[in-house]
């Protein structure tokens, strides 16, 4: 049974596609079928640059566990990382305030 949500936001950043980087400005994640993994359901990223088309785009598809334990693992390394690097206000709900 697939959710049928897919959640988007705006990002900035970059992502390596197989011959280039690209300029990401938007991430879409849900969790449906994948194309490629093995699992029946996975957690899918989206990372594109819809302006430069379709070509502009980089898909990840993790394992329920992986998705999970990837978003922890992004948490506690923004989490360890000095206050006076971060942008102001970006940890407010965590455990540092």
């Amino acid at each position: 049974m697939c959710t049928y949500q897919t959640f988007k936001l705006a990002v900035a950043g970059s992502a390596k596609g197989t011959s280039a980087w690209i300029r990401v400005t938007e991430a879409s994640v849900y969790y449906d079928h994948p194309v490629h993994a093995t699992d029946e359901h996975t957690l899918n990223i989206d990372l594109r640059n819809p302006e430069r088309g379709p070509s502009a785009r980089i898909a990840v598809e993790l394992s329920a566990q992986a998705a999970y334990d990837l978003a922890q693992a992004i948490l506690t390394a923004l989490e360890s990382v000095p206050e006076a690097m971060l942008p102001p206000g970006l940890l407010i709900d965590t455990a540092r305030v």
